[in-house]
């Protein structure tokens, strides 16, 4: 099959797959609500003009689909909204990239053209639309890893502020304080949130939407819990703090039983033929010299 065939071929089937794959997962009751909600805003009833967004960013948010850009989203929460990648600039930057990667994928197919450059192109293509929601999602790993190995020590903070006399919201926000990590932002939003008229419910909530740890969840759960049915939020804090660190240990050791497996490779294919090299060399060339 020729080049123009493969090319033919490309162009009626990538379209085609992307078009089904905006309609089956498009967002249409999200769609609905904001529609519904921007007719109903106070800027129009006050007659003032709404700035619309770049060209780029507009033609960006028509070929995302509404339930991928939720995802993207939500991927951004747990990575800590960083200001340097915004929704809008990460849905913006990933059609450039994508382009980018299609036209030195062209230009690779016209000086030398086989089917090998032409799966190369649509990789790099691909690779370069989807590599910013990879170091998204990298770095919403890492912070949750940091948020799991910060929770016990933030617990037994907030514990003995609140077994001093100070209330949970005063604990929080003194743990908050003195924290530097990325627990620590989540806990003053949550505070922040609160402050600004947010129900105490809807707030727990969304910390622990904005965080997949799962002793985070359980906390939040049971501190929703001793909110609703009047039990003490020392008790509570002391059992979550005991269960935290019997996890942490947990992992700990669980971690350590797999560092020989881990160690077994690099062993295997990087120590030991340089071992080997070194110890049986001499006697190698010895033997050859020998029968020479």
């Amino acid at each position: 099959m020729t080049v123009i065939a493969w090319l033919i071929i490309a162009a009626i089937i990538l379209p085609l797959a992307y078009f089904a794959w905006s309609i089956a997962s498009i967002d249409r009751k999200g769609i609905v609500a904001i529609q519904s909600n921007l007719g109903s805003g106070f800027a129009q009833g006050a007659g003032v003009s709404v700035q619309r967004p770049p060209f780029m960013l507009g033609l960006a948010r028509k070929l995302t689909p509404g339930s991928y850009e939720a995802k993207l989203d939500q991927w951004l929460a747990l990575a800590g909204r960083p200001q340097s990648m915004p929704l809008t600039k990460l849905i913006a930057i990933k059609p450039v990239l994508a382009v980018s990667g299609a036209t030195a994928g062209l230009l690779l197919i016209v000086a030398g053209p086989s089917p090998l450059s032409i799966g190369f192109a649509i990789f790099l293509t691909a690779l370069l639309y989807f590599i910013p929601d990879l170091l998204v999602y990298n770095t919403g790993l890492k912070r949750q890893e940091e948020i799991q190995l910060e929770f016990p020590n933030t617990l037994d903070q907030m514990l003995i502020s609140v077994e001093a006399g100070l209330g949970f919201e005063a604990a929080m926000e003194r743990a908050s304080a003195y924290g530097t990590g990325p627990l620590a932002q989540e806990l003053m939003r949550t505070l922040q949130d609160i402050q600004v008229g947010r129900p105490r419910t809807e707030a727990y909530g969304a910390l622990a939407e904005r965080s997949t740890v799962a002793d985070v969840r359980s906390f939040v759960l049971a501190v929703i819990q001793a909110d609703k049915y009047g039990i003490g939020i020392a008790n509570v804090l002391r059992a979550q703090a005991r269960q935290a660190r019997v996890k942490r240990r947990q992992i700990a050791e669980e971690k350590a039983m797999k560092l020989p497996v881990k160690v077994l490779f690099p062993l295997l294919f990087s120590i030991f033929p340089v071992l080997f090299i070194v110890l049986l060399g001499p006697a190698v060339i010895k033997i050859m010299q020998a029968f020479s």
